[in-house]
């Protein structure tokens, strides 16, 4: 049976609720589903409505309840006529969701919490009306406005963090078209260049981009020489020379010279338009993990109302039997009064309060949780996939030495390379100037500077004629700086391992987690860090289509996979990954993707998250086992089953205790949460001492 792609109900195929997208069907448990898929802005703006309503008028009935005595509202009555009218606007507008998805439930004859919490408020709700209109027709004068506007305003807020956290995953898909420049520069049949919009541009048009630019359309270089950032796609920072007969890629960047380019795809077929699909599918199709509440509920509905039919039955018939005057009146308050004390309060804070903590826990160690249901995937990992490139290696290449010749120190070797990287684009040119800068060197005018694609750059400084030629080999980047045709230094770049990699590997190991590496990279280069880290399963050379699919067939073979990586070459992989991690020095587009931001990109806290996960879904599987062994011990007790110890008058007050127990049973779930962080931090100070870097 599938699963809707919004709530993660089972919904049979049969189902007129359905919409094709790119060939896939998606099946919806309700309307309200279909069109959080279909519009999602849309949606979200609704919800957003909805939610400032209920908190709007929920405080407002929890003051008037709890703090205003009656005389103010000049009796009784009145302060609960005053509650029912900001009631109603909750009630029947905030809540509407939730009666929608009941009805679906209904229908597919399948609980879900949306049936629990329209049965619990629309009693207590209808309940709580008529007690305001009859205040004598029923042997109690309590109502129960609060309790039924809070659960709906709780459970509301919830869905809203939810629908954001799906919003700006989309956002983050959009991201990428904007790599994509508005204008290209078209090659006319006579050799002009006319600036056009790059919509305009049709398969078999001849572009010119000059350097600096993005490359706005697939196609195929047929004059001229350059390199090419290509990190976009592959993830790794080293250009990859162009020339004629090269394949291009929209959205990649031409660093240092000019590219004719015969076009050959644009539109929705270009790299990055592809991508942008893949990322959309991957946000749309993730299976949802079936909420514990709604498993809960889908057994726990028929056993409440069952029980409550039961006990309203059974008073009404035995009182009218024996003649006793009340027997309706009793019937309703035994039928009332088992419906609101299963009332999905403590249940409704079971999750939220433990991910708040759990949440607030992380944020303070350098970790964002961005979609707290991300945890209890987490749980299931027995398999991470790693990034090479910015993720197990810094983002940009270290100088590892410098090597000078007779004549010459370190800083004179950097000044005269730097003075002309600062007109470069290339990854080693960025490092050697921000060095050059780091130890305060003055940068020397140049002129005449030319920098040649794939073989680097040069110029004319004080009269002198210098030249940088990048030497470049699959583990480390040499350059070499020339004085009039005189080598005056060499200065050597390597892509350093982050040191918080090997200590994270080594015990995710220890833990029984698989650790594979995925990268752009050469296998060479691969191999090397591999072997450093300890890591056993690698795979090279792979695009970011390729990441996902790797990710997809782990997948299929059982593993709970979560992926961490740092590119936009990653956004798909995260998205599609049972959990996506993403690094703070990364991409927005891959920060948004991400359901986790290591946001002092150390990989030890990936541990951390693993214990803060684990530990949560502990806790939140206890505050619902304490809802449920609340709920257990007191249905029967809102059934009457004190009535022949304390005598039929309990029915008086078992309404006003139904609301005491929802409280106790809430305030349980509080007090649980809070010795959360305190578990946390015990398991983790156990852990840390021996992932201390030295």
């Amino acid at each position: 049976m599938p699963t809707d792609p919004v709530c993660g109900m089972y919904v049979p195929e049969t189902t007129e609720l359905k919409t094709v997208i790119d060939g896939n069907t998606y099946y919806f448990c309700s309307r309200s589903c279909q069109q959080k898929f279909t519009s999602p802005v849309e949606e979200l703006k609704k919800l957003k409505k909805r939610l400032i309503v209920a908190w709007s008028l929920s405080l407002p009935i929890f003051i008037i309840n709890y703090f205003l005595p009656s005389n103010l509202f000049l009796g009784i009555q009145n302060k609960y006529l005053a509650m029912l009218l900001l009631a109603i606007p909750v009630q029947f507008y905030s809540g509407f969701p939730f009666y929608h998805g009941a009805y679906h439930s209904l229908r597919n004859k399948i609980g879900n919490m949306d049936l629990l919490i329209s049965i619990g408020t629309l009693t207590a709700f209808i309940f709580s009306a008529f007690v305001t209109f009859y205040p004598h027709s029923i042997h109690s004068s309590s109502v129960y406005f609060d309790a039924s506007s809070f659960i709906i305003t709780m459970i509301l807020t919830g869905n809203y963090i939810e629908n954001i956290t799906k919003e700006k995953a989309d956002n983050s898909a959009r991201k990428l078209l904007s790599l994509i420049p508005q204008i290209s520069h078209l090659i006319d049949e006579d050799g002009s260049i006319l600036d056009v919009h790059t919509e305009e541009l049709a398969s078999g048009n001849n572009i010119l981009v000059k350097p600096g630019e993005l490359i706005p359309a697939d196609g195929i270089v047929y004059e001229g020489i350059s390199e090419v950032d290509e990190s976009m796609l592959t993830g790794e920072q080293t250009p990859s020379l162009k020339t004629t007969g090269d394949f291009v890629s929209s959205g990649t960047k031409n660093l240092n010279g000019i590219l004719k380019i015969k076009v050959s795809k644009t539109g929705k077929n270009t790299t990055i338009n592809q991508i942008y699909e893949l990322i959309q599918r991957a946000i749309s199709g993730r299976a949802k993990v079936q909420r514990i509440a709604d498993v809960f509920s889908a057994l726990f509905i028929p056993v409440v109302i069952a029980s409550a039919l039961i006990s309203g039955i059974f008073w009404y018939l035995y009182l009218s039997h024996i003649n006793y005057p009340y027997y309706l009146d009793i019937a309703v308050l035994a039928f009332v009064s088992v419906i609101v004390i299963a009332c999905p309060c403590a249940i409704g804070l079971a999750g939220p309060i433990a991910l708040l903590i759990s949440s607030n826990y992380a944020s303070e160690n350098g970790i964002l949780i961005k979609n707290t249901s991300s945890l209890d995937r987490l749980t299931k990992v027995n398999r991470i996939i790693f990034d090479k490139s910015g993720t197990l290696t810094e983002p940009e290449p270290n100088i590892e030495k410098i090597v000078t010749k007779e004549g010459f120190n370190e800083d004179d070797v950097l000044k005269f390379a730097a003075s002309l990287e600062i007109f470069s684009n290339h990854p080693v040119a960025r490092s050697i100037f921000k060095q050059a800068l780091h130890r305060n060197l003055q940068i020397i005018e140049a002129k005449n500077v030319k920098e040649i694609p794939g073989v680097g750059i040069e110029g004319e400084i004080q009269g002198s004629r210098i030249s940088v030629k990048r030497k470049i080999d699959p583990s480390s980047s040499e350059v070499l700086v020339i004085l009039d045709d005189r080598l005056i230094g060499e200065i050597y770049l390597s892509y350093r391992i982050r040191e918080s990699a090997f200590p994270t590997i080594t015990h995710l190991k220890r833990m029984g987690i698989k650790v594979t590496m995925v990268t752009g990279d050469s296998e060479i280069e691969a191999k090397r860090v591999a072997e450093v880290l300890g890591i056993d399963k690698i795979h090279s050379r792979v695009l970011p289509e390729g990441k996902s699919q790797i990710i997809k067939n782990y997948q299929m073979n059982g593993d709970y996979v979560a992926f961490v990586g740092d590119g936009i070459n990653d956004a798909i992989a995260l998205e599609v990954a049972d959990v996506g991690i993403a690094m703070s020095s990364g991409s927005d587009i891959a920060k948004e993707s991400g359901d986790i931001i290591l946001v002092n990109n150390d990989l030890r806290n990936i541990i951390l998250v693993r214990i803060i996960s684990d530990k949560t879904i502990d806790k939140i599987k206890q505050n619902i086992g304490w809802a449920i062994g609340y709920n257990a011990f007191l249905i029967p007790v809102a059934g009457g089953l004190l009535v022949p110890v304390f005598g039929i008058g309990i029915f008086q007050i078992l309404p006003i205790l139904a609301a005491f127990a929802m409280g106790m049973s809430s305030s349980s779930v509080v007090i649980n949460s809070i010795m959360l962080r305190r578990n946390i931090e015990k398991k983790w100070n156990h852990i840390k001492s021996g992932l201390d870097i030295a």
